[in-house]
């Protein structure tokens, strides 16, 4: 995720919870999160069901990035966070670069990737097409060559189920709430290859300080503005 300092001493609490299975080695049955930790999963939970079940480049996300015609762009995902969308994109083949500045969600990606490699399979192999960046994306993407760039900034709160609305809220403790999010879609804006994609609620206003999008891809709650620059 893009902004705000890691919480103080609270944050830490919740990434030695979030942590013990990496420390410990030892193996979890269920990884579903619970109501005071945080989970990256690439194999069970939603994030599984959407790899086996997903449909394929046909899902909004997919044809947001350009995914059509055979085509497979390269993408940076400049809002990690949990690493779901990135997962998504690689499980249909492109090469995803994931930033992301808070130590606590880098860590808890790095766990997740790990568990995820060891799994083997179809999911090690979309594993290995994703790569892990510490570090402000503002900076960041200078370095990058991408056709796409991915922004997926917190979002306002929004009525959901209880367990999708204690993840959201335990990512707003660790990442704050990206208040220079319009700073990070100009620097998108400038280093893309081909399109800038912007995640946003569906019925949000557009992101102020910002071009207008070329066009949208909306679902039932989240749309995808498209911004083309190349």
């Amino acid at each position: 995720m893009t902004a705000g300092k890691d919480a103080g001493r609270g944050c830490f609490l919740l990434c030695r919870v979030c942590f013990s299975e990496y420390t410990n080695r030892m193996p979890r049955p269920d990884k579903t999160p619970t109501p005071d930790q945080l989970i990256c999963d690439f194999t069970g939970g939603a994030v599984g069901h959407r790899f086996r079940f997903g449909g394929g480049r046909g899902q909004a996300l997919a044809r947001a990035v350009g995914m059509k015609a055979g085509k497979t762009p390269s993408i940076v995902d400049a809002t990690a966070g949990l690493g779901e969308d990135a997962f998504l994109l690689a499980s249909l083949g492109a090469a995803v670069t994931l930033i992301e500045r808070s130590a606590v969600m880098h860590g808890l990606l790095q766990d997740g990737l790990a568990r995820a490699r060891d799994a083997g399979g179809d999911v090690a192999a979309a594993i290995d097409r994703m790569t892990l960046v510490h570090g402000d994306a503002r900076v960041v993407l200078a370095s990058l060559s991408a056709d796409v760039v991915l922004v997926d900034p917190m979002h306002p709160p929004r009525k959901k189920t209880a367990l999708v609305k204690n993840k959201m809220r335990l990512i707003r403790e660790i990442v704050g709430g990206d208040e220079d999010a319009v700073e990070l879609m100009r620097v998108a804006l400038a280093t893309a290859g081909r399109r800038v994609v912007l995640k946003w609620p569906r019925l949000a206003e557009p992101m102020p300080g910002i071009p207008a999008a070329s066009h949208r891809i909306t679902g039932k709650s989240t749309r995808y503005d498209v911004f083309m620059v190349g």
